[in-house]
């Protein structure tokens, strides 16, 4: 015997065992594609009224069918039915023998057929009846009818076309087993050349249909977007440097002439507040060049002069142009947050602060005591508002600084509460030289001065009455120009705080 032999142990590393192969998917195509859908909106609603037209079509045409069929039908089981008793009652009226031929029925009836209670024809007015009453024997009126109507086929009826049969049971003869049975047949040929001039109508007739209906919706949505594209086009050609540009706005009073004209009012206000803007920058870097060039100029004269008293009223100019510096610039802070303010301060709630507008305006005129003017305050117990006090505060100050400024000699302040109107009013007035009719609503423009009286020799930074319209308007009133006989004439109105 030979002796068993163990394999050999492997010498070298060991082989890593094979990965298995991953099959590769493949994507296949979907079953039922995506349809085309129409991008346009002018090819949308061609579309909508393409598909809507082919589905009235077919279900009117359906309809159709159906009503014409059934009043046919209607129709010829009546002419029938009346054929099949009419030959009833002429054989009751008439001999007991019947003839083997009967006269023809009218109304359009083609056959009347009479047969025993064993299916035998008795009498016909076709030829042949043995082949047709066999057909016809098995069709009898109900147990307790006197007859029966049914529609059969053209191999049930024996006939060319399908046909409607009527079936009236008649008593036979005295000394005949059973009664008789006189059947009338109305072939159907007039329906089906109905439903056959119906078919080719709706197939010849149905796309023209279809294909008028979306030539005439192409173009009469082509041309109800045409001024949609006219928008369009101008819209794109507007840019920061030809704001002026306008959309044309088609006449009439439909959704596209109201979208034409709120395009164009939002261009206008827009246009608007660019070109303020870019005013206002004008402005404030004139406004901001004039004290920064006194500084500069006060200052190098102040370096070549030797005299130090001299030097030092330098430096006080220097330093007086220094605060209308800071005056410019921080009214222009403050105008800046005012544009900025996202929710206007109009719609008050219960938590919003009161201010009562006779002590803010009390406690100002007692802190101007020592004014080169007078200050007469005429004021309710108490004139409520509500809203922030610190601007409300400047509000106030920046309407009695300009009074004090152009006042000859006095300056009076009104506060009041006007119930019929459910409104808080400020009135500050003074006797100076006032203001043109003309002007009244440049005052409030910012940096804005008359050409006369209201100068820069009078101080000030020409955003006073700017940010006190802001601030009224931001408090949901209101601050304008009222006529007076002498001097300037400020109103403001606030909405009254409801307690």
């Amino acid at each position: 015997m030979r002796p068993d032999t163990a394999d050999p142990e492997p010498t070298g590393p060991p082989h890593p065992a094979p990965r298995p192969r991953r099959s590769r998917l493949r994507r296949l195509p979907p079953i039922h594609p995506r349809l085309p859908w129409p991008r346009t909106l002018r090819a949308r609603a061609t579309a909508a009224a393409v598909l809507t037209m082919v589905l009235a079509l077919a279900v009117g045409g359906g309809w159709l069918y159906l009503t014409l069929r059934d009043n046919v039908l209607d129709n010829a089981a009546d002419r029938t039915e009346l054929a099949a008793r009419q030959t009833v009652a002429a054989l009751m009226t008439g001999t007991d023998k019947l003839p083997s031929d009967l006269p023809e029925p009218d109304d359009g009836v083609d056959a009347v057929l009479v047969l025993d209670a064993d299916g035998h024809a008795l009498a016909s007015t076709a030829p042949d009846p043995a082949t047709r009453a066999a057909r016809l024997a098995d069709f009898r009126p109900d147990p307790g009818e006197d007859s029966a109507v049914r529609e059969l086929s053209e191999s049930e009826a024996a006939a060319s076309h399908r046909s409607v049969v009527a079936v009236v049971r008649a008593p036979s003869p005295q000394g005949e087993r059973g009664d008789r049975y006189v059947y009338a047949l109305t072939m159907l040929n007039a329906e089906s050349d109905a439903s056959r001039a119906l078919a080719v109508t709706l197939l010849v007739g149905g796309p023209l249909v279809v294909v008028l209906t979306g030539l005439i919706s192409w173009g009469v949505t082509g041309s109800a977007l045409r001024p949609v594209e006219a928008i369009r086009r101008e819209l794109a050609a507007v840019t920061a440097d030809r704001l002026s540009r306008r959309v044309p706005a088609p006449g009439g009073k439909d959704e596209i002439t109201r979208l034409a004209r709120t395009v164009n009012d939002t261009l206008e206000r827009l246009e608007r507040s660019v070109t303020l803007q870019r005013q206002f920058v004008a402005d404030a870097s004139h406004e901001l060049r004039n004290p920064i060039a006194a500084v500069r100029a006060e200052l190098e004269l102040a370096l070549l002069r030797q005299d130090p008293e001299e030097t030092v009223a330098s430096l006080r100019q220097a330093l007086a142009s220094t605060v209308r510096l800071e005056r410019i610039a921080a009214d222009l802070l403050l105008l800046a947050r005012l544009d900025t303010q996202q929710a206007p301060k109009a719609q008050q709630t219960s938590a919003t602060p009161l201010v009562d507008l006779s002590l803010l305006t009390a406690e100002e005129i007692a802190r101007r005591r020592s004014a080169r003017v007078t200050l007469r305050l005429e004021a309710d117990d108490s004139v409520s508002v509500r809203g922030d006090s610190g601007q409300l505060e400047r509000l106030l100050a920046n309407l009695l600084d300009n009074a004090q400024r152009f006042a000859d000699s006095e300056v009076r302040v009104t506060a009041r509460t006007d119930p019929a109107s459910g409104t808080a009013v400020l009135e500050v007035a003074d006797d100076g030289p006032g203001i043109p009719p003309e002007a009244a609503e440049k005052v409030f423009d910012r940096f804005a001065r008359l050409e006369e009286d209201r100068n820069r020799d009078r101080g000030g930074t020409g955003l006073g009455l700017a940010i006190a319209r802001e601030i009224a308007q931001a408090h949901g009133g209101s601050l304008r120009v009222a006529p007076s006989p002498r001097g300037a004439l400020l109103v403001l109105r606030l909405p009254a705080a409801r307690m």
